[in-house]
């Protein structure tokens, strides 16, 4: 058994991150200022994007996503429920009215077939969200958007440094936002950006995300103009700032290294843990992509087991290895299961993944000796909880 606790994630900031920092705060310039836009340009040239916003977090790009697309009471907005809460808690605030589609076994990425059938004359967008990393079918998804006159908002937020047949996530002709959390492939503490090919949208979510302040206004009030200032809507307090920027400046420079050693680890993983019957490792999607490796999520076939899978969770966290749960399916939460369509019955797919999942260890300062730690600790767990 290992000696210290490994964490199922942890942040990968060195010298230059911190050097940074410190001249920002040498500077007296902290909130938002230069860095953030230079940390714009530098995302946004990454992706591959016409316009990057850099915000306060990922989900405060999914609620200005809502008012930029005029999404809001009377609407519908298809999603997965294999997410975390802020996908579809920012529907519900916005007043439009969320609608689970099932996912799909292995990638657990929503699945196309299940959008079709749940898509209404009230739909107006679907929110797919690029599970662990690894890309949605998107084709199939702007198929059924541009058959239906529907909008696609890429929910991100695992997604930093994914590509789709060639494509980076963010580049591609929609809305794509992404999260800097901690326990994301990179951080800026907190924080997030979002990414579109629309000028229009770029605008609004720019005015949004300050108070709707017409220094924000790229367009129409340029940055030398004098002190006064217009409100020019109702916005919000969503910037971004430059001491966050800061971090993300490096970790952007860092990505596509973090995402090799994140590739390595889950690679092991798939070897390793191939032959154990109870469990249910990732799936890759057939189709030309780069998995960002955000999380390694296998499902545990409790069925199989005498323990369940928080219990389990528990018995590794006795052999130092700390886990995490991404997700209990949004439809088994209390607010939202009383919902129609929000059924077990309804989503079958996401109701047995819901209890069986699990997201190992996986971050860039692991070595493969602490990936053999964790799959020793499965082995022995599993060995003694076997039916």
């Amino acid at each position: 058994m290992r000696s210290t606790m490994l964490p199922f994630s942890a942040p990968t900031i060195d010298e230059a991150e911190i050097s940074e920092v410190v001249e920002s705060l040498k500077s007296g310039w902290i909130t938002t200022g230069p860095k953030v836009k230079r940390f714009e340009e530098a995302f946004k040239s990454y992706v591959g994007a016409p316009y990057a916003l850099a915000l306060s977090s990922a989900t405060a790009g999914q609620h200005l996503s809502m008012p930029a697309l005029k999404i809001g009471t009377g609407d519908e907005v298809i999603t997965t429920p294999m997410t975390f809460a802020s996908t579809v808690n920012t529907i519900v605030i916005s007043g439009a009215t969320p609608v689970m589609a099932d996912i799909e076994p292995g990638t657990l990425n929503i699945d196309p077939d299940s959008i079709r059938k749940k898509i209404s004359a009230r739909t107006r967008a679907i929110i797919p969200v690029h599970f662990a990393g690894q890309s949605c079918d998107m084709d199939r998804i702007f198929e059924l958007a541009r058959e239906f006159g529907l909008t696609v908002i890429e929910d991100a937020a695992h997604a930093a440094g994914a590509e789709y047949k060639g494509k980076r996530i963010g580049s591609l002709d929609t809305t794509a936002i992404f999260s800097f959390h901690p326990n994301k492939n990179m951080t800026t503490g907190e924080g997030g950006m979002f990414c579109t090919a629309d000028e229009a949208v770029a605008e609004k979510v720019a005015l949004l995300r300050f108070h709707g302040h017409s220094r924000e206004a790229w367009k129409h009030y340029p940055a030398n103009s004098s002190q006064d200032y217009d409100i020019l809507m109702p916005g919000f307090k969503y910037n971004m700032m430059d001491i966050q920027a800061a971090i993300g400046i490096h970790q952007l420079e860092k990505l596509d290294a973090f995402i090799l050693k994140r590739t390595e680890i889950a690679q092991f993983y798939s070897r390793e843990l191939a032959d154990i019957s109870e469990l249910v490792l990732p799936a890759m999607a057939p189709y030309q992509q780069r998995h960002a490796w955000h999380l390694y999520t296998p499902l545990l076939r409790i069925e199989k087991l005498s323990i369940d899978r928080m219990q389990f969770m528990e018995e590794l966290k006795k052999l130092n290895i700390g886990t995490g749960l991404h997700y209990r399916a949004i439809h088994r939460h209390p607010y939202y299961r009383a919902l129609p369509g929000f059924e077990d019955s309804q989503l079958p797919v996401a109701s047995y993944a819901s209890d069986r999942i699990l997201s190992l260890p996986l971050f860039p300062k692991m070595t493969l000796e602490d990936a053999a730690d964790v799959v020793s600790a499965i082995k022995t767990v599993i060995a003694k909880q076997r039916r």
